[in-house]
């Protein structure tokens, strides 16, 4: 059997390392559940634009039909008025 010898300060380093690489996955978690955070809002917002966006496109229509049929009274007034000329 072969043993390994590890120094003071080989042990210290490595210690280092695991110390920063605990740090880099604690940081790298907390930057993933802020993401996650601010996707959830932008899918909220998201999810209210896509509601108005469907209101104002009904409105809008409604608005097309009733301005048609304004034009359509209108030009049947004028009709009216030419054939009293």
């Amino acid at each position: 059997m072969a043993t390994t010898t590890i120094s003071v300060d080989e042990f210290q380093a490595l210690e280092q390392r695991i110390m920063r690489t605990v740090e880099l996955i604690r940081s790298e978690r907390e930057a993933r559940a802020a993401a996650e955070t601010e996707i959830a809002a932008m899918k909220e917002l998201l999810d209210v634009a896509s509601a108005e966006n469907t209101a104002l496109s009904t409105e809008v229509t409604a608005l097309k039909k009733e301005r048609e049929q304004v034009k359509d009274r209108v030009d049947a007034m004028l009709k009216q008025l030419d054939e009293l000329a």
